[in-house]
């Protein structure tokens, strides 16, 4: 390749036009956003977590997240309970509905992501999962550098 990648535009493009695409397609197949299965996905691999920590996972405002879970307690796909342990957490919990959701929203994203991976040889897919996971753990020193983390000062 002689032209430089302009990656972290393409990326900006391709999650943009990816994510509408596959949020568009969600609420056809299921009425559900793709942030909203996302939750349900999360809630599925472990049921009853923190508000706080779906936020984390997901990289999302509290608040923000409190609405959407509002939206998925109205459909009957989840149920909100006070946590036993300190009455001022909420746990969020899976309903019958939510884990069907769940399921059926599961057949799409595998479709998802076989289309994305067809045209690639096992190992460019091996390179580009590396490449995901490195954006994913190195996000902060990757935009902010390396002094960023130990110093808590910008090198912007």
């Amino acid at each position: 390749m002689s032209k430089k990648l302009r990656v972290f535009y393409q990326l900006q493009v391709a999650y943009t036009a990816l994510f509408r695409a596959a949020d568009h397609r969600a609420r056809q197949n299921t009425g559900l956003t793709i942030t909203q299965i996302a939750v349900l996905f999360l809630l599925n691999e472990k049921d009853g977590q923190p508000v706080s920590e779906i936020a984390a996972r997901l990289s999302m405002g509290k608040s923000s997240l409190t609405g959407l879970i509002d939206r998925l307690w109205e459909k009957h796909l989840v149920r909100r309970s006070p946590c036993p342990k300190d009455g001022r957490v909420t746990l969020v919990f899976l309903e019958d509905a939510g884990r069907e959701a769940a399921k059926d929203a599961g057949h799409h994203t595998r479709h998802y992501n076989a289309a994305l991976l067809a045209p690639f040889t096992d190992t460019e897919q091996e390179v580009i999962g590396r490449f995901l996971k490195h954006i994913a753990e190195n996000a902060d020193t990757i935009i902010n550098g390396q002094d960023t983390e130990m110093s808590g000062t910008s090198n912007v």
